[in-house]
């Protein structure tokens, strides 16, 4: 069987990267989308976050779930199901996890929505769900800034002004700028 796809949608907290990510998935006649964050959801004791003191485990912990999402991911590409994975991936994580699912074709979309926008977004999702992903320390600037870290490799979108069917339909329509294969295999 030819493998399918294997996409990454990442961007900032608040950019609309699950409702983006689960929205193209669909578009696929075989379609799965992979929550990158299931991975720590899934531990039931002993996770430690970023936001503790023992930041060499928290990092090894975080390698352990982008390992787990790019294994899923291949293996559902190897079977014929275009994969959609989403999740918060910045700087040379991207890359790596893009190596790693160990499948072609690759694409990569990274949502750069402005930090304005973020800011809306969040305040909305939060007065809706309760969900907090901003502080006073880890703000959408912040976060923003983290992601600019990424290479400037696949399809990057400003989506301020976007619906989710409206990023969905232009990812789709640009396909072919997400395709990183070529770039990573050569990194």
């Amino acid at each position: 069987m030819t493998p399918a796809p294997a996409w990454l949608v990442t961007g900032a907290q608040a950019s609309g990267k699950s409702t983006v990510a689960d929205l193209l998935a669909r578009r696929f006649e075989r379609g799965v989308h992979i929550r990158g964050g299931q991975f720590y959801r899934w531990v039931v004791r002993g996770w430690v976050a970023f936001d503790g003191a023992d930041h060499a485990e928290a990092r090894r912990l975080l390698e352990l779930r982008y390992r787990l999402s790019a294994r899923v991911a291949g293996e559902y590409a190897a079977a014929g199901f275009t994969t959609v994975v989403q999740d918060n991936i910045y700087g040379p994580d991207v890359t790596a996890w893009l190596a790693s699912v160990g499948t072609t074709p690759r694409r990569l979309v990274v949502l750069r929505p402005s930090v304005a926008a973020l800011e809306v977004r969040h305040e909305r999702r939060r007065q809706a769900t309760g969900k907090v992903a901003y502080t006073e320390a880890f703000t959408p600037a912040v976060n923003d800034a983290h992601l600019a870290t990424t290479p400037m490799v696949g399809l990057w979108l400003d989506t301020s002004d976007q619906s989710p069917d409206e990023t969905v339909d232009e990812i789709v329509a640009r396909e072919g700028e997400a395709v990183v294969d070529a770039i990573i295999d050569a990194g």
